[in-house]
């Protein structure tokens, strides 16, 4: 029983093998061996003579279903998948520290740019203001106040320089009339005391007038000091107002009617959709056939919705995890459908090429390990040509780097190998 056994194993895996491994080979087999046992009676002796003679065309071929394929010209897109992207996101805070005294907006309104948001207590920075104005018109006060004491020490130097003039020409006067012995000698010491008290009048004169020209400096000084007082609290008071950054949609709820806002604390999000971008990652082997300009598609995987751009930001350094490079696209968003973070299938126009519409099972290896297709010429003889693959499509794949007008064996194209003459039968193109 082991051995019927073993007999009937082994005789199933061998009609196995040639069924499965060997089926085309089998087929042609049995389909020879059919058409010999029923052509005609008349021809037997002929068809043996011809067996006999050795005639190698008449010898069994291989066969095998090959199509003429002529190359077309197609739009060589680059395709990527990626998603959309708000052409800006800010998250709006405060700058300082108040109540908020505004009513609420709620996540999804439209504000325009320059829209008020939040608006804060402006508590004591009014008054704030008011002294820092106070402040600057004093100071201007006493600027005038010493721009007119520098005339009067200018004039003082003036009059001190005479009464020195006076005193030297009495100095001189007395010195002489002592020599001739026509004056006292107290005479001349009260002409050299009248010199040097001239002398002290226009160094206190000097004196005043720099005293004079530090109090107007001292003066600008002060003035400067209040100008930036009123600066900082006017600005102060701006930061109580919380504007719209530019005109988009709120992302959140602005900040509750009587929540106290800190420096950094949020007022809202704000978010631009028009335009919108579609942002993708490009691999090493296809950065080089975008360029920035260049028009693009996009089908939104929610709805299907086809949308246009062009090509604004092309990175110039991969990312270093993955070795990709950033993309970016501009789409019109006008009736802010597109939101953000849709999944979008991206095709970026390159330049054209011509490929080979083809099924995908076509393709095959050689023995080296290269991807291409076999074909077969006018005497059936078969050749392989790699081939580039451009495009993939669930209705088939289209082919580069072939020749313009090639017959592709497109069944039992894995039973045969480059020289192998075989007996092709042609079938029609689809498309």
């Amino acid at each position: 029983m082991r051995i019927v056994s073993l007999i009937l194993a082994i005789v199933v895996g061998a009609g196995l093998y040639f069924w499965i491994i060997e089926r085309e080979r089998t087929l042609a087999f049995l389909a020879g061996g059919a058409e010999t046992a029923e052509g005609d009676t008349a021809d037997a002796p002929l068809n043996g003579a011809a067996e006999a003679s050795g005639d190698p065309d008449t010898q069994a071929l291989i066969r095998v279903v090959a199509r003429a394929s002529v190359a077309r010209e197609i739009d060589n897109a680059v395709v990527l998948r990626g998603q959309t992207e708000a052409a800006r996101e800010v998250e709006v805070r405060a700058e300082t520290s108040s109540t908020v005294i505004s009513p609420p907006l709620r996540k999804g309104t439209f504000v325009e740019a320059g829209q008020l948001m939040c608006e804060l207590d402006p508590g004591t920075r009014a008054s704030t203001l008011a002294e820092a104005r106070a402040r600057l018109a004093e100071a201007i006060a006493n600027k005038t106040e010493a721009e007119s004491r520098v005339p009067e020490a200018e004039s003082r130097v003036i009059e001190a320089q005479a009464r020195i003039d006076e005193a030297l020409v009495n100095q001189n006067a007395a010195r002489r009339l002592s020599e001739d012995g026509f004056a006292a000698e107290t005479r001349v010491k009260n002409a050299d005391a009248a010199v040097a008290a001239a002398q002290a009048s226009l160094e206190a004169a000097k004196a005043s007038v720099t005293a004079s020209r530090s109090g107007l400096q001292a003066a600008d000084a002060t003035i400067e000091s209040a100008s930036a007082a009123i600066a900082t609290a006017e600005k102060e008071l701006e930061r109580l107002e919380i504007r719209a950054p530019f005109a988009g949609l709120l992302e959140s709820d602005t900040a509750e009617l009587g929540t106290l806002l800190q420096p950094g604390s949020l007022c809202a999000t704000v978010i631009q959709l028009d335009p919108i971008k579609l942002v993708a990652y490009a691999p090493e082997t296809e950065v080089a056939r975008i360029t920035p300009g260049a028009t693009a598609g996009a089908r939104l995987a929610a709805g299907g919705q086809e949308v246009s751009g062009e090509v604004t930001f092309l990175s110039r350094a991969a990312d270093p995890t993955t070795r990709t490079f950033r993309v970016e696209i501009e789409v019109p968003n006008a009736d802010l459908k597109i939101s953000d973070g849709q999944t979008a299938e991206i095709a970026i126009s390159a330049a054209g090429a011509k490929a080979h519409f083809l099924p995908s099972s076509a393709l095959t290896l050689n023995e080296d390990g290269a991807l291409g297709l076999r074909t077969v010429d006018e005497d059936g003889i078969v050749a392989f040509n790699s081939a580039t693959v451009v495009r993939d499509t669930a209705q088939g794949i289209w082919l580069a780097d072939l020749p313009d007008e090639i017959n592709v064996i497109v069944v039992g194209q894995e039973f045969v190998t480059a020289g192998v003459t075989v007996a092709p039968t042609f079938q029609e193109q689809t498309q």
